[in-house]
Order: structure tokens, then C-alpha cells, then sequence
């Protein structure tokens, strides 16, 4: 006979492993399912950073930050370890650049607390920098660092805690969804859940497919490089920011970067945006470009002169990208103990905890109380007969 759960989690990512944790703080039975061994390289969850940020220019992501930084907060008091550094968070560049004025017009509907910098006044807090005449700043104090491993691995753990069971390098055969509940089938075993919570990243397009939901996703391999500055010491949290820059070139769009404190990881350099897509896992080249490398230190060199010394390592990312790169969060039209999480586009990591509950929000109740407005199905699904 099938072992039963209340709810199946597939994917132990960012999103996946917060929706278990989720799950079991809400006293549900759960099994968390992952193809690969935990905290893999082959997707979007893995390493030691990705950026926390209020900046966004949509007011309806701003305001979800105001959601997610509790969370943060409340998941690192109970995992007794920091997974959040603050450093500040520096956005620069033309105030002509469309990317620019969008930004600063969300911040200030959302009347979200930051500062306008002018040349001068950067160079004064951070003389790392060496920007062109006319360039501008909006600076958030509250940016910084998440600890990408250590946040997938905390969510995993406080769900075992809390009675989650937890199988890794266990790929799914099958998911068939009825109307008593939904059965997964493995190599070895086939599992019951009265309701699942897909989350499977760069592979969520084929997974969809067979629920009869045909997403436009694609996969955009990014690549993070990790240099040594000239002088670490100037580089560390609370000495430099993460920042964004709001310029294209053939380095990519809207290059950014993340200091560490500890200098064998180094300064992490990489693009938002730029890199070819492919439509599957299966067509993924994990080769980093050394010519990247390259591009992105000439990039480096010209408006923070000393950050880009030797590199120490550089690697792919995977980038699951919607048309809009809006998020998709919502339940199967037919089958509303199906519920969804995909497409988080290259900016959801910052998310992530705040994800996860609404996945378990709507698996558990239908609904949530935080905004899906923007992560709806309906604007592009098609869904078989």
C-alpha cells in the first residue's frame, strides 16, 4: 500500500525546501522530494550569496519585501545561524536610463526610505567607486546578503524537525493528480498526498507539460564570477555595497556584485541579464566562458577600478525566465490541490521564504494573504483539454 502525506513537496531549491518548511509548521504531514543530492550545482539555489533587496521597480515586489524581511529574520533566529548580511545596497547609473527612472519612481510610491546620490556624494561614502560625470545613486540601507546554501539547508532541517521527511537523489516518474488527491510514482516507491507542491525550477516547463499546462518558460545559464580585489579589506560588508548598475554592454545587462567577509570566496561579479536561453536542462552548457570572465573585469576596471583582480572562480547558474519575468505562484486550474511555484526568473531567491509560505498557503487553504497578482497562470497558460 502507498505511504500517504498530507502534502509532497518535488524540488528541495529555494522555493521547494521553504514550502516544506512551511508545510510542517502548519502541522502537515510532508514528504520533500529531490531528484539530485541536496544543495546541488545543477540549478538555481546553490552558493554562497544572492542579493536582498527592497529596490525593485514594481511597487507589488517592493511591498512583498516587506513580507519576506520578517521571515528572513524569524527563520535565522530559529535556525541559530545568520543567513542575512546587510551591507547596503547602491543602484548607479544615468538617471536617463529608463531601468533608472522606473526604480525611482516605484521607490517613491511605495514610500520606501532611501537616498538620492550624486556623484560627489558617493565617491565621498564609497571612493571604490569611480563613476563617469552625471551618473547617480539610490541608495537602500537595508540591502545585503543572503547565504544561499545555508538558507535551502536551514528550511530543510527545521522541516525535519518538524517531522518532514526528506529523500534526495530520488527523481519523480510521475505525478497524477485525481479528484481523492494526487499519486507519485518514483523508481522505488509510489506515494499518496491529499495535495503537492510543484517547484521544480529549470525543469518545471516538462514536469508542467505533463499536467497538461504549457508554460513559455525558458532557461537562461548565467555565469558568477568571484575575483580578489587589490585590497579585500576594502571590499568587505560594511565597508562596500552590493550594487546595481543600470547599464548593457557586451559584459550583459545591468551588471552587479556581492562583497564577502570572508576573502577566499572574493567579490562576486555577474549580470542580471544577457546570456542566450535554451529550452531545456537537457541543452545546458555548466562550461563557464572565459572570454565572460574577461568582459566583465574590462566592465569592472572602468567603474570600480580595483575590485576585479585574479579570479578566484566562476561558474553557471541557471535562470528560469517567464515572458515577464514575473513569477508563477498559483494552483492547476482543474486540479486546486496542484499547487505551482515556478519561474522565478533570475531575482526570486530573495523570495524564497516568502514563496514557500504561500505555496503552503494555497496548498493548505486555498489562498493566501499575500499579493499573487502578478504570479498568475491565466496570463499566458494553456491548458489541454
Amino acid at each position: 500500500m502507498a505511504q500517504h502525506f498530507d502534502a509532497i513537496v518535488i524540488g528541495a531549491g529555494g522555493v521547494g525546501s521553504a514550502a516544506a518548511y512551511y508545510l510542517a509548521k502548519a502541522g502537515q504531514k510532508v514528504l520533500l522530494l529531490e531528484q539530485f543530492e541536496l544543495d546541488h550545482q545543477n540549478g538555481s539555489s546553490y552558493g554562497n550569496s544572492r542579493v536582498i533587496r527592497y529596490t525593485y521597480d514594481n511597487p507589488i515586489y517592493v511591498n512583498l519585501m516587506r513580507d519576506a524581511y520578517p521571515l528572513w529574520f524569524a527563520l535565522q533566529d530559529e535556525a541559530d545561524e545568520e543567513l542575512y548580511i546587510k551591507t547596503g545596497g547602491l543602484d548607479f547609473g544615468s538617471p536617463e536610463m529608463d531601468t533608472w527612472q522606473r526604480m525611482k519612481a516605484s521607490l517613491d510610491e511605495s514610500r520606501l526610505d532611501y537616498e538620492h546620490l550624486n556623484k560627489a556624494e558617493i565617491a565621498q561614502r564609497y571612493p571604490q567607486f569611480a563613476l563617469d560625470d552625471g551618473m547617480e545613486g539610490l541608495f537602500n540601507p537595508d540591502a545585503g546578503l543572503l547565504k544561499t546554501s545555508r538558507c535551502v539547508l536551514a528550511h530543510v532541517r527545521l522541516a525535519q524537525a518538524r517531522g518532514a521527511t526528506v529523500l534526495d537523489q530520488t527523481p519523480v516518474l510521475k505525478v497524477t493528480p485525481s479528484e481523492s488527491g494526487v499519486e507519485v510514482q518514483t523508481e522505488d516507491e509510489t506515494y499518496t498526498c491529499d495535495r503537492i507542491v510543484l517547484t521544480v525550477g529549470s525543469w518545471a516547463k516538462g514536469v508542467l507539460a505533463e499536467q497538461g499546462i504549457d508554460l513559455p518558460l525558458k532557461i537562461m545559464p548565467c555565469q558568477l564570477g568571484f575575483y580578489q580585489p587589490k585590497d579585500p579589506s576594502l571590499f568587505e560588508p560594511g565597508k562596500f555595497p552590493v550594487f546595481f548598475a543600470h547599464m548593457n554592454g557586451d559584459y550583459g545587462e545591468m551588471p552587479y556584485g556581492i562583497p564577502h567577509a570572508d576573502p577566499s570566496i572574493g567579490f562576486k561579479l555577474t549580470t542580471f541579464y544577457g546570456w542566450d536561453t535554451v529550452a531545456s536542462p537537457s541543452e545546458v552548457d555548466y562550461t563557464p566562458s572565459e572570454a565572460w570572465t574577461e568582459r566583465i573585469r574590462d566592465w569592472a576596471s572602468q567603474y570600480i577600478p580595483d575590485v576585479a583582480g585574479p579570479l578566484i572562480s566562476t561558474r553557471r547558474c541557471l535562470y528560469t525566465l517567464t515572458p515577464d519575468k514575473d513569477f508563477v505562484v498559483d494552483q492547476h486550474p482543474n486540479y486546486p490541490q496542484v499547487v505551482i511555484g515556478a519561474g522565478f526568473s533570475g531575482h526570486g531567491f530573495k523570495f524564497t521564504t516568502l514563496m514557500g509560505k504561500m505555496l503552503a498557503d494555497l496548498a493548505v487553504d486555498g489562498s493566501t494573504p499575500h499579493d499573487t497578482s502578478l504570479f498568475k497562470l491565466s496570463r499566458f497558460q494553456l491548458v489541454a483539454a
